[in-house]
C-alpha cells in the first residue's frame, strides 16, 4: 500500500546519535570494540534511593491516573527545587511534569508559533530544536556559535535578528554539543532584549549542575522581573542518569503552564506516578553522588581537552560544562560527517560529526566523554592513530 502521509511528517528530523550507535552497534556484531562517544547519557547507575522511591510508590499503589500536569506533592517538591537553586519564587502551579524533558520544546512550538512565525535557535544545537520549529509549521532561524566567542552566542547579532515575526528565542546553557556557558551578564541581556515584548525564551538547563567552575551554571530564572517571557526545560536524565525513567518539567508562567497541560491532555494524559515520586525523592535525597559524577566528569574532561590538543590537526576548546568536547578539525580539509565516519569504519570510535547539530557544525565533531576513563584512553590512543593517517592522506 502506497500511504499518503500528511506532510507535517516530512518537517520532521531526527537524532545523529542514535544513528550512529546502531551503525556502532552493527559494527560491534561483526566482532569489532567499539569506542562509544556518541550518546549523550551517563554512564553511571541511577542512585538507589531513587529506585527504591519508584519501587515503594508502585508498591503503595501509584498504578493509576493522576493529574495532567503532575502530582501537587510533586510539583510543590519541584518547585521547591527550581526556587532554591535559583533564589527565586516558584508556584507548583507554575510546574507541568512531562514525560522526558524533550516534550516541553514541542508543546512551546504548539503554543506559541503559527506558520510563518520565527523561532531563534542555536547552531550548532540540540536537532529537535529545529525539528520541532518546522513540525509547528514556523520558521527556523539558526544563530551561529562561533569558536572565536567560546561558542557563547554573540547577543549584538541575537538582537539583530529579531523581528517583528520572533515568537520564540531557545537557548541552551550549558550548551550541547558545545560544552559553553552564557555568564549571567549574557543571559541578562538576553533577557532585556525581550523584556516588554511578547517573545518567550526558551531556557534549555538540564545541565545546569554538570557545571565544572562552581556548583551550579548561571540560570535565567535567577532574574525574577523577566520570569514572564521564560520557560525553564529542567529534568533529571543527565544529573541523575535517569535518561530512561524520562521525566522532565517545564516551569512556565501559569496561562502557558495551563495550556501545555492542555497539550498533554490530548498527548499521553500525564506522566507516569510513580516516576514523578522517584523524580520527588531525586531532589529531596542525598546528592552525593551527582556531586562525585560531575566531579568524575571535570577529570575526564581535562584529561580529554589535554590529549586532544596535542594530536595533529586538532584543537579543542575547554568546555565549561555539560559533558562534551567539540574539537575543531578543519585542517583535515574534509567534512566534519566524512572524518566521524572514518573514525567508526577505520578506527572503531563512534562519535557525531559536528552537522548533527546544524550547519555551524561543519569543521567540528563532537565527543561525548559520559563513558569510563578507560574508554576514553582506548579512544583517544584510536582517535590519534588515525588523525595521523588522515594527514598523510591530505
Amino acid at each position: 500500500m502506497d500511504y499518503k502521509f500528511a506532510e507535517l511528517t516530512k518537517r520532521m528530523g531526527g537524532e545523529g546519535a542514535f544513528e550512529v550507535l546502531a551503525k556502532a552497534r552493527a559494527i560491534e556484531a561483526t566482532g569489532k570494540k567499539v569506542v562509544h562517544f556518541e550518546i549523550g547519557e551517563p554512564d553511571f547507575d541511577t542512585p538507589a534511593h531513587i529506585k527504591k522511591a519508584a519501587f515503594e510508590a508502585l508498591e503503595q499503589g501509584y498504578t493509576h491516573y493522576g493529574p495532567a500536569p503532575g502530582l501537587p506533592e510533586v510539583r510543590t517538591a519541584f518547585a521547591n527545587y527550581v526556587a532554591s537553586t535559583r533564589n527565586t519564587k516558584v508556584d507548583p502551579e507554575q510546574i507541568v511534569i512531562t514525560v522526558g524533558a524533550k516534550p516541553i520544546i514541542l508543546y512551546t512550538m504548539l503554543a506559541f508559533v503559527n506558520p510563518g512565525d520565527e523561532v531563534i535557535y542555536p547552531d550548532p544545537g540540540y536537532p529537535i530544536y529545529s525539528s520541532a520549529i518546522q513540525f509547528a509549521g514556523g520558521v527556523p532561524k539558526p544563530i551561529i556559535l562561533r569558536e572565536e566567542n567560546e561558542f557563547r552566542l554573540d547577543i549584538d547579532e541575537l538582537k539583530s535578528m529579531i523581528t517583528p515575526k520572533t515568537k520564540v528565542i531557545i537557548i541552551n546553557t550549558p550548551h550541547n554539543p558545545t560544552g559553553s556557558v552564557l555568564t549571567r551578564e549574557d543571559i541578562k541581556r538576553i533577557l532585556e532584549l525581550v523584556d516588554g515584548t511578547d517573545i518567550m525564551i526558551l531556557a534549555d538547563e538540564l545541565y545546569h549542575r554538570i557545571y565544572f567552575e562552581g556548583e551550579m551554571a548561571p540560570s535565567f530564572y535567577e532574574f525574577d522581573e523577566f520570569h514572564k517571557n521564560i520557560i525553564l526545560m529542567e529534568g533529571f536524565s543527565k544529573i541523575y542518569a535517569m535518561t530512561g525513567w524520562r521525566l522532565g518539567y517545564a516551569v512556565a508562567p501559569k496561562p502557558v503552564a495551563e495550556v501545555f497541560s492542555q497539550i498533554q491532555v490530548n498527548v499521553y494524559s500525564h506522566a507516569p506516578t510513580f516516576i514523578q515520586l522517584a523524580g520527588k525523592a531525586a531532589y529531596e535525597g542525598p546528592q552525593d553522588q551527582p556531586k562525585e559524577m560531575v566531579a568524575e566528569f571535570n577529570r575526564r574532561r581535562d584529561y580529554i581537552i589535554e590529549r586532544l590538543n596535542n594530536m595533529p590537526g586538532v584543537h579543542a576548546l575547554m568546555p565549561h560544562g555539560a559533558f562534551y568536547a567539540f574539537p575543531n578539525v578543519k585542517k583535515f580539509g574534509k567534512p566534519a560527517a566524512e572524518i566521524a565516519s572514518y573514525l567508526l569504519e577505520q578506527a572503531g570510535v563512534a562519535l557525531l560529526g559536528g552537522t548533527s547539530f546544524g550547519d555551524g557544525g561543519e569543521g567540528y565533531i563532537r565527543i561525548s566523554y559520559a563513558t569510563s576513563m578507560e574508554n576514553i584512553k582506548i579512544g583517544m590512543d584510536r582517535m590519534e592513530e588515525a588523525f595521523h593517517k588522515l594527514l598523510k592522506e591530505a
